[in-house]
């Protein structure tokens, strides 16, 4: 599974993906899972199974679902505190939990 998170700059949500990524391999859950700058959304449109927003750029939710929704792919925005405590277990069931839709 691709999930990809978009925030400001790509900076601080690396941090997440890296607490993501270590909950995965203890849950034994294969996941590619990337942090990107929202400037490069439109590059990406093909490249996820699941997308998700930091929550400093949830006004941006219109535009990525415009680009991801005819591809299928689901957007949700990150739940605040889950973001602002790393908490990269809750958010990777959050991209799981999203891609069943």
């Amino acid at each position: 599974m691709k999930i990809l998170l978009f925030c400001s700059a790509g900076m601080s949500t690396s941090m997440l993906v890296t607490k993501m990524k270590k909950a995965a391999a203890e849950e034994k859950i294969e996941a590619d899972i990337d942090a990107l700058p929202q400037a490069q959304m439109i590059n990406h449109a093909n490249d996820a199974d699941v997308v998700l927003l930091g929550p400093q750029i949830k006004f941006m939710l219109p535009k990525a679902k415009g680009i991801f929704d005819p591809k299928g792919i689901p957007v949700e925005v990150i739940n605040s505190a889950d973001y602002g405590m790393l908490n990269g277990k809750k958010v990777l069931h959050q991209a799981l939990k999203l891609a069943e839709k």
